[in-house]
C-alpha cells in the first residue's frame, strides 16, 4: 500500500466517527497535504488547515466582484491545527472560536465558525483551533483556544485590543469554562447551543434511560466497569423497553400511556412545559442514536452505562440521580404516578465529579466576569434547554445573574439556528461591551413565561420546520 493510500485509509476510518455534530465528510481531497503525525498525540494525525475536508481550499472572502475581504493564515501548534482570518479593515478586535464534539476518531481539524463572513464583515478578526485531541475533552479545548490569542498575535505580528470567546456545542462548555479560567484574557462569550451545566448533561441522558425503562418495568442495570458485551446486554434491553412506550426505531414514535408519562418526564428533566415540546419528543425519538449504537432511537444510544460516563475522559462514572425527584407535572404536590416512578427508577451515584480545573470534565462555576450572551433551542433534546437554565441558577447563586442573557430560538433541531439569529445575539453582544447596556433576554428561570405559547418568539428569526407549536403573535410580548 503506497503512503498516499495509507493515510487515506486512516482517514476515512477516522472521518466515520464524526457524530452529527461535525461538519459533513466527504473523499479526502488531492490538493490537501497529508495529514501531519500529531507532534503531541501519539496516534494522532492533523488534517491540512489549509483545505477543506470537502475539498476546498480556505481562501479568504471576497466580495461580489471577487475582491479579497480578508487574509488568512493557517498552521499547526502542539498538535492542534489553526485557522486565522483578519479583514482588511480590522477594528482591532478578535473572536476565539471553539468547535463542538466530533466522537473519538483520531484526524483533528479545524473549520470556520458560523458567523464567519458576518464577523469579516463587521471588522472583526477570528481565529480557531482543531483542539490536539477528539472525544469530549473539553479541557484540551480550551487550552487550544485559549492559545489562539498568542498565536493570532504570532502569526500577524498584532496584538488584538479585545478578545471575546464563543463556541458551539461542547465548544460552548470550552467558552464557559475558558472565561472563568482565564477572566483577564476575554472581554465577553457567546456560547450557544452550549453544555453550560457541565456533567448535569450527564445526568440528563441517565435521566432519559432509567424513566424510559422503569416505565417499561424492564430492569436494568448501570456498570461502572462495563463489559466488552454491553452494548449488545443495552440493546437487548431497549428492543424490550421500546415497544411498551410506543417508540420504533427511524419513525415518529406512537405513545402509549407509558410512553405519555415518559414524555412527561423527559420534558420536565430537560427544560420544563414549554411549547412546541410534542414535535421536539417526536423529532428526537425518530432519529437514530450515535455510533456505536446508531441503530437505536436517538436518547437510547446515549446511557452512560455504556461508557461508564463520558467515554473515558472523566475518571469514573459522573452521573448521579440518588436525590432527584422526578416530576410529570408542575402541580405543587406530587401524583401518584410520580410516587411510583420514583420508587421503582433505578439511582445511580457517582464515584468522580466535574473537574475545578481542566482535567476530566471541567467544572462551570457560573462565575463569568464578563458580560454573557447565549443562545438554545427550546427543542434541542441532545444539549437541553435545561443547560441554560442551570447556568442562569449558577450565576444567580453567585451574584452574577446581571452577567448572563439567554435567547430561547424555537427550533428542535442541535445548534438550530438561522444566521441572523447568531448576528443578533453576536451585535447585541457587542453593544453590551460598548455600552453596558445589558441586551434583552428571555426569563427562562419563570416557569411560566417558559410554558407560555409565545415563549421563544422575541428572538426567533427565520423558520425553524420541525418545530411545531402555536404560531407567534404579530407583536411578540416583551419578557
Amino acid at each position: 500500500m503506497t503512503m498516499r493510500r495509507k493515510w487515506l485509509a486512516v482517514l476515512t476510518t477516522a472521518l466515520a466517527l464524526v457524530t452529527a455534530l461535525s461538519a459533513p465528510a466527504s473523499a479526502a481531497p488531492v490538493a490537501c497535504a497529508a495529514p501531519a503525525p500529531s507532534t503531541t498525540q501519539p496516534g494522532y494525525l492533523v488534517f491540512d488547515p489549509a483545505c477543506d475536508l470537502s475539498g476546498a481550499p480556505f481562501t479568504p472572502l471576497a466580495d461580489t466582484a471577487g475582491k479579497p475581504l480578508s487574509r488568512v493564515l493557517t498552521g499547526i501548534r502542539d498538535g492542534a491545527a489553526y485557522r486565522i482570518e483578519v479583514p482588511l479593515r480590522w477594528n482591532g478586535q478578535l473572536v476565539v472560536y471553539a468547535h463542538g464534539y466530533r466522537g473519538t476518531g483520531t484526524v483533528v481539524y479545524v473549520d470556520n465558525p458560523a458567523l464567519r463572513a458576518h464577523y469579516i464583515n463587521s471588522g472583526f478578526a477570528w481565529a480557531a483551533s482543531s483542539y490536539a485531541t477528539n472525544g469530549y475533552d473539553v479541557g484540551q479545548g480550551v487550552r487550544d483556544s485559549y492559545a489562539m490569542i498568542d498565536t493570532f498575535r504570532q502569526a500577524t505580528g498584532r496584538r488584538a485590543r479585545s478578545v471575546i470567546m464563543s463556541g458551539a456545542s461542547m465548544g460552548g462548555q470550552v467558552t464557559a469554562v475558558a472565561i472563568e479560567r482565564f477572566p483577564r484574557a476575554f472581554d465577553a462569550a457567546m456560547p450557544y447551543c452550549g453544555v453550560l451545566g457541565d456533567t448535569k448533561l450527564y445526568d440528563y441522558f441517565l435521566d432519559a434511560n432509567v424513566t424510559a425503562a422503569a416505565l417499561a418495568k424492564v430492569p436494568i442495570d448501570f456498570p461502572l466497569t462495563p463489559p466488552a458485551d454491553y452494548p449488545a446486554q443495552w440493546r437487548a434491553k431497549v428492543g424490550q423497553i421500546l415497544p411498551a412506550l410506543g417508540v420504533k426505531v427511524g419513525a415518529p414514535p406512537v405513545l402509549t400511556p407509558a410512553g405519555r408519562t415518559w414524555s412527561d418526564a423527559v420534558e420536565r428533566r430537560s427544560g420544563g412545559d414549554r411549547p412546541g415540546f410534542d414535535s421536539a419528543f417526536a423529532y428526537w425519538n425518530a432519529a437514530t442514536s450515535l455510533a456505536p449504537l446508531n441503530d437505536l432511537p436517538f436518547l437510547f444510544g446515549l446511557y452512560p452505562g455504556l461508557s461508564g460516563g463520558t467515554g473515558g475522559i472523566a475518571p469514573g462514572n459522573v452521573t448521579d440521580n440518588r436525590r432527584t425527584v422526578y416530576r410529570l407535572t408542575d402541580t405543587i404536590l406530587p401524583s401518584f404516578p410520580e410516587f411510583r416512578l420514583n420508587a421503582e427508577v433505578l439511582r445511580v451515584q457517582h464515584t468522580a465529579t466535574a473537574d475545578p480545573g481542566l482535567a476530566g470534565i471541567p467544572r462551570v462555576e457560573g462565575r463569568p466576569s464578563v458580560p454573557v450572551l447565549s443562545l438554545h433551542d427550546v427543542g434541542d433534546l441532545f444539549v437541553p434547554f435545561s443547560m441554560e437554565q442551570e447556568y442562569a441558577q449558577r450565576a444567580a447563586r453567585n451574584g452574577r445573574a446581571g452577567l448572563f442573557v439567554s435567547r430561547a430560538i424555537r427550533g428542535v433541531g442541535h445548534c438550530d439556528f438561522t444566521e441572523p439569529e447568531l448576528a443578533k445575539g453576536f451585535d447585541d453582544l457587542t453593544t453590551w461591551i460598548r455600552t453596558g447596556h445589558r441586551p434583552a433576554g428571555d426569563a427562562i428561570l419563570d416557569r411560566r413565561t417558559v410554558a407560555s405559547a409565545a415563549f421563544g418568539c422575541r428572538f426567533t428569526n427565520g423558520t425553524h420546520t420541525v418545530f411545531t407549536a402555536p404560531a407567534c403573535p404579530t407583536t411578540p410580548p416583551r419578557p
